[in-house]
């Protein structure tokens, strides 16, 4: 029997601003250097995904392509596409002053003549755990599933399991319906836990959040015609740019947002207990290294990959 091909796109493109230079999509965190897209392949691969597209610049592929992509060649199918500012529709032309990348719509735009098949699309320095990967390859994969164009996915991680001890993060706060699909996504910026809590400053006020809220991690399943929409979309997007907007984004939740709102297709929200970590900042590195310990003495995962 041939197997249908299931593609992981990680977005590996990114800057990461936050996280004091280098390039933390390859800081080794697992005892054997191992990266965290390490552990997400092994995650991925389990689950039944059987190719990795990986989404960089190319002013770091030498470096990606030795610190996480021959690792990853030896276990499956592996493709590079380029995130490049500079890569716009006919008509456009990149502002002289535009340095921030165009985001994450743009970085899985990079796909379009590569990925032709479901696809699940994710951060490159996030940890999601091995059930978003087994929930996101059963429905993208579920062939008895009536065919819809733009029918997507997502992993709905709970609140409190996402928060970072190093400092705010931003989250996607998710309104799902009584049959778990996706309505509305709230992007709140600032939460931080306070006593254990999680919290939003409001007003010069704190707000405490619900820790059960679902939210979005930006890991998608999606179809292969959801890159044709990107690609009708960006025009749009830009056209409505002024010429002094330097730093606007062409951003994943934003864009399904809108896909909602028109009825042009629906996200289905898979719950997942696992808790994410990840390197938003530099110190998140060592927190990230003792969570990777701490699994492998449970059991997790092998002690190298």
């Amino acid at each position: 029997m041939v197997m249908n091909r299931t593609t992981l796109a990680f977005m590996a493109a990114g800057f990461g601003s936050r996280f004091g230079g280098g390039v933390k999509q390859i800081e080794p965190v697992g005892p054997h250097g191992e990266v965290l897209m390490d552990y997400a392949v092994h995650d991925a691969l389990r689950a039944g995904f059987n190719r990795v597209v990986f989404i960089i610049r190319k002013d770091i592929e030498a470096e990606f392509r030795s610190g996480v992509g021959r690792r990853v060649e030896k276990k499956c199918d592996v493709e590079y596409v380029y995130q490049d500012v500079s890569d716009l529709p006919a008509g456009f032309t990149l502002p002289l002053q535009r340095r921030k990348p165009w985001g994450t719509g743009h970085a899985v735009l990079a796909c379009r003549g590569v990925i032709r098949e479901p696809f699940c699309v994710l951060n490159a320095d996030d940890y999601y755990g091995p059930e978003a990967f087994a929930r996101i390859h059963e429905y993208i994969g579920a062939a008895e599933r009536p065919a819809r164009e733009l029918d997507c996915c997502m992993a709905g991680y709970v609140l409190g399991n996402t928060l970072s001890e190093s400092g705010a993060v931003t989250r996607g706060i998710c309104k799902v319906d009584g049959a778990g699909k996706l309505c509305e996504i709230r992007e709140t910026r600032g939460i931080l836990l306070r006593d254990g809590a999680p919290c939003v400053e409001r007003d010069g006020t704190l707000e405490r959040l619900d820790p059960d809220s679902a939210v979005s991690m930006n890991i998608w399943g999606l179809p292969a015609g959801f890159i044709d929409y990107l690609e009708e979309g960006f025009p749009q997007f830009l056209q409505r740019l002024g010429e002094e907007d330097l730093t606007s984004e062409y951003l994943l939740p934003s864009i399904i947002g809108k896909m909602i709102r028109r009825g042009e297709g629906s996200v289905q929200v898979l719950p997942t207990a696992d808790k994410w970590f990840g390197m938003t900042y530099a110190q998140d590195k060592r927190q990230t290294q003792e969570k990777i310990r701490s699994l492998i003495e449970q059991g997790a995962y092998p002690e190298q990959l």
